[in-house]
């Protein structure tokens, strides 16, 4: 298995609004209600406002708690997928089938690709996938539960996540009955997956950057925009006039929000991941 920098990668985790749970200032930690603050004050007018603003506020305590739970229950911590598409072929008493895996992160990404391979001059187009808890699949007008039930056991069972395989059967004139399916879509797509080359991806990145005062509020306005979390601030950077904010991000979001914060808030600015 290769372990792999995830910012190559494509899982939208949260789509709830930005609520930095904790910034720290000068050592203490203050809990801001950040979508109350962003919209009670003239921060979308005008960004560029002064770090001193960032310390009040507060958030009742059985919100921050809801919220919380909901961060917990959606953020993964790491899962293996695929790293490229891999194909496997296997004729079963004359009818050719084709197992075809890819990576995926959500459910659009899986239509996508099943619109890309299927082949329409085949006998069935079935198919299977995993997106953590969620797992959709078809049997394409086989029996029913002969073949995208098998395929999806056989994904459960390699322990690959974020992942689809469709399988293309073209019928060779023999009838494998409803065992013989079972074993032969079940079989192709285990055999897809067992050599694949897999790797291991953080669904969730931490990350820092060092910026001025009078950048915080565009640096804020873009990770909101983004649905950064676990924001927070140190301002002993050794420097006057800046802080270190660090947070964590889908990693599937990290090349865009560096370089929409690099074009907001400056191209020289260095970024600290882990």
């Amino acid at each position: 298995m290769q372990i792999v920098d995830v910012t190559k990668l494509a899982n939208s985790i949260l789509s709830s609004t930005l609520y930095p749970s904790l910034i720290n200032h000068h050592h203490h930690h203050h809990s801001t209600n950040f979508h109350h603050y962003y919209n009670s004050t003239n921060f979308a007018k005008n960004p560029r406002i002064s770090a001193t603003l960032f310390v009040s506020l507060s958030i009742s305590s059985a919100f921050l708690r809801r919220k919380t739970t909901m961060i917990t229950a959606q953020s993964g911590g790491a899962f293996t997928t695929l790293s490229r598409r891999v194909t496997f072929e296997k004729e079963i008493k004359k009818s050719k089938f084709i197992a075809i895996a890819a990576p995926i992160f959500n459910e659009q990404s899986a239509h996508s690709f099943l619109s890309e391979v299927r082949d329409n001059r085949a006998s069935h187009n079935c198919w299977a996938y995993k997106i953590g808890d969620q797992y959709r699949s078809s049997d394409d007008g086989e029996p029913s539960g002969t073949a995208g039930k098998p395929m999806y056991s056989a994904i459960e069972s390699s322990g690959i996540d974020r992942v689809m395989v469709v399988v293309i059967r073209h019928f060779g004139g023999i009838k494998l009955g409803t065992g013989g399916l079972v074993r032969a879509y079940g079989g192709v797509t285990s055999e897809c997956l067992k050599n694949a080359p897999t790797r291991l991806v953080k669904s969730k990145v931490p990350m820092g950057v060092e910026v001025s005062f009078d950048l915080l509020g565009l640096l804020y306005h873009q990770l909101q925009s983004f649905q950064a979390e676990d924001v927070k601030q140190d301002y002993d950077t050794g420097k006057d006039g800046t802080t270190m904010v660090t947070f964590k991000v889908g990693f599937d979001k990290v090349e865009n929000l560096e370089d929409a914060i690099k074009g907001n808030c400056g191209r020289d600015l260095v970024f600290i991941k882990s």
